[in-house]
């Protein structure tokens, strides 16, 4: 007999029903906003500063007490916010999620014109794990940021308005795709494929010139963004779908959009702090969003980048007459951590990857994967029993709607998070986010449940 799990419509009342609904609009204003890491980052810096978090190399040079509230951010890219405890080496409570998604990033010489086709294109490299046909026929748009030669950087946003243009990447036609449909999925489309269209008006040049389109285009960006060919070198674009988040069903339970992984936990990760309850806590709650946990959490706004462990020296060598190692070392090793990443949700469309009775399902609440993984739990964390039952324990006394689930069937796939890297550090960690299907497609699919749900549980765990 399978355990019966909660579905969370049937259960909550209707004030709470109301607050769900704020919620979900809430969280689709910022995943329709947040379209890059960097724009992530300034939402969550915005609303920190409202709620009177102060950065931290100025709390630091007017000192740091317990109750303090601070935030560092690390290349535009990675932020960490800080409630300072009564005593750091007491531990954290470090909710960790990450604000990068799969995508496609241009390249650094991307601009490109097929003279016999009439058309100019930009070239991508995909970033992430993805299906690569899915990123065809789409309205697709730009967001990132250039610097030109003299230094001055240009913020480009272009696909999202109702009159700004969007962009292209175009498919065979089903009436000549019968080699094309004979080849496995992973090479129906390949990686060079996935050309952007950017244009295909020539007027204006002499037939002498050579991509008149693209000199064209290369025109309009000097006039209206101050953008030369070769200041793509010293850019971060990426190309991601167009248009805002949308409610899916009639009864407007569920929410499409993109980026739901995994912006879909660092929201509530985010209002999870905010929300918490006033005073100063014993121990210290963290809210982690890093970057590069799409491609292992490399580099230096990845997990595996030192930037968190440094602000936490910076914060106690402020707070204590000297600062020792030993401190810090305690610090880190006495924290607890929700991993806050998705999980894959039950799809009846595909049950022969799913164990049922071990799957997250949709509208029951936030999942606990106790490991993530593949191939005999390689590359998992593997929370141990003593502290699943801690976060039991803060959960169902704050009355969080939660389920167990993992990542599809033995030996069917797998994937990871970042409770790893953190657990090297001696910290107590377990995966607990949103289950979610068609994980790393262009536009995913939640449900606001789920949603709620997993903001609810992160604010319990920050007030426990």
């Amino acid at each position: 007999m399978t355990l019966k799990k909660q579905k969370v419509f049937e259960v909550i009342s209707d004030r709470e029903r109301e607050l769900l609904e704020d919620y979900s609009r809430d969280y689709m204003e910022f995943l329709s906003t947040a379209k890059t890491e960097r724009m992530a980052v300034d939402i969550i810096v915005r609303e920190a500063e409202e709620a009177g978090f102060r950065e931290l190399t100025e709390a630091m040079e007017e000192g740091i007490e317990p109750g303090d509230k601070i935030y560092r951010v690390n290349k535009n890219k990675m932020v960490v916010l800080f409630v300072v405890g009564q005593d750091l080496t007491l531990g954290m409570d470090i909710v960790g999620s990450h604000i990068d998604v799969p995508r496609l990033d241009l390249k650094p010489i991307p601009l490109a014109e097929d003279g016999q086709a009439n058309m100019a294109y930009l070239k991508t490299h995909y970033y992430g794990g993805v299906k690569k046909y899915h990123w065809t026929n789409l309205p697709l748009a730009l967001h990132g940021v250039v610097f030109t030669k003299d230094g001055k950087k240009v913020d480009l946003h272009i696909g999202e308005k109702v009159d700004d243009p969007v962009f292209y990447i175009n498919d065979l036609l089903i009436h000549l795709s019968r080699k094309q449909l004979e080849k496995k999925a992973d090479t129906v489309i390949e990686g060079e494929q996935l050309q952007v269209v950017i244009g295909s008006d020539s007027s204006g040049q002499d037939d002498k010139v050579d991509e008149p389109i693209k000199v064209n285009i290369l025109a309009y960006l000097k006039k209206e963004y101050g953008i030369e060919e070769d200041d793509f070198q010293c850019a971060e674009i990426e190309v991601v779908p167009a248009g805002p988040a949308r409610e899916v069903g009639f009864d407007r339970s569920l929410i499409a959009g993109h980026g739901h992984d995994d912006r879909i936990c660092s929201y509530a990760n985010l209002r999870g702090l905010l929300d918490r309850k006033e005073g100063v806590p014993d121990r210290t709650k963290v809210a982690l969003f890093v970057d590069k946990e799409e491609i292992g959490s490399v580099g230096s706004t990845g997990m595996t980048s030192n930037f968190f462990e440094y602000a936490v020296a910076d914060i106690l060598s402020t707070m204590k007459d000297s600062y020792s190692e030993l401190d810090l070392k305690r610090a880190m090793g006495r924290s607890r951590v929700l991993s806050a990443d998705v999980t894959a949700a039950y799809d009846p469309q595909f049950p022969e990857v799913f164990d049922y009775s071990n799957s997250s399902l949709l509208g029951c609440g936030i999942t606990i994967s106790k490991y993530t993984g593949s191939g005999g739990k390689g590359g998992s964390n593997d929370a141990n029993a003593e502290y699943l039952a801690e976060i039991r324990k803060i959960f169902d006394e704050d009355g969080v709607i939660w389920q167990t689930g993992e990542l599809g069937k033995v030996d069917a796939g797998g994937g990871g998070t970042i409770a790893y890297i953190l657990a090297k550090y001696n910290m107590d960690v377990v995966d607990c986010g949103t289950g979610m299907l068609s994980m790393h497609a262009p536009i995913e699919l939640a449900s606001k449940a789920d949603a709620y749900e997993t903001y609810r549980a992160y604010r319990a765990f920050f007030n426990a």
